[in-house]
């Protein structure tokens, strides 16, 4: 729990870090994620990497509310993702959080697996938003050693439900975070569309 509550705090100051980098201007810019452009992808990023963070560790369902909200209509969106960020990982602090399981609408899960699988959101959709923004998603070599653990574990299960494309092809020389990008689908050089 440590090392991975550690993971996550460090995803979580990136995203905050690539959110207050963004001006309103590129929000309709394509991203690597097919067919949302910069503002669907934040709204995404923001719910679930945020809210939906804290509410698996309290163990409740977002509301609806949520859901439909376009986060990026308000100017200070990047303080309140931020804000929102810091929230979610204190949720996760507690080390019961981590014990027992999550109900997802039906089928429950270890909180352990929860977790990884939203660092790995996170990661995966911040390296999106700088991909876009023309920034540089910078993890230490354990959260992205970590990272790619969690994509290999789930990209079989993942790309059953078309939430990850197809394996790309990378040199042999790819750092550890490429591995896991293109693992997920996604091509460490992509550069818009």
């Amino acid at each position: 729990m440590k090392n991975e509550h550690a993971h996550m705090t460090e995803c979580a100051a990136e995203a905050a870090r690539i959110a207050r980098s963004i001006s309103t201007g590129q929000l309709d810019l394509p991203t690597p994620c097919g067919d949302w452009d910069l503002r669907g992808l934040i709204n995404h990023w923001v719910l679930y990497t945020s809210h939906g963070l804290e509410y698996r560790a309290l163990r409740k369902d977002l509301p609806e509310e949520l859901t439909t909200r376009d986060f990026t209509a308000d100017a200070d969106w990047a303080q309140q993702y931020a804000a929102q960020l810091d929230r979610a990982v204190a949720a996760w602090s507690d080390p019961a959080v981590w014990e027992g399981e999550v109900d997802l609408g039906g089928s429950a899960s270890p909180a352990s697996e929860i977790a990884a699988m939203l660092i790995e959101e996170m990661a995966l959709h911040t390296w999106d938003v700088a991909r876009t923004v023309g920034e540089e998603l910078r993890l230490s070599d354990a959260a992205a050693a970590r990272l790619l653990d969690v994509v290999e574990g789930n990209a079989a299960l993942y790309r059953q439900y078309e939430g990850f494309a197809d394996e790309v092809t990378v040199p042999g020389s790819a750092s550890v975070l490429e591995r896991a990008l293109a693992l997920s689908g996604r091509d460490p050089h992509w550069t818009g569309a």
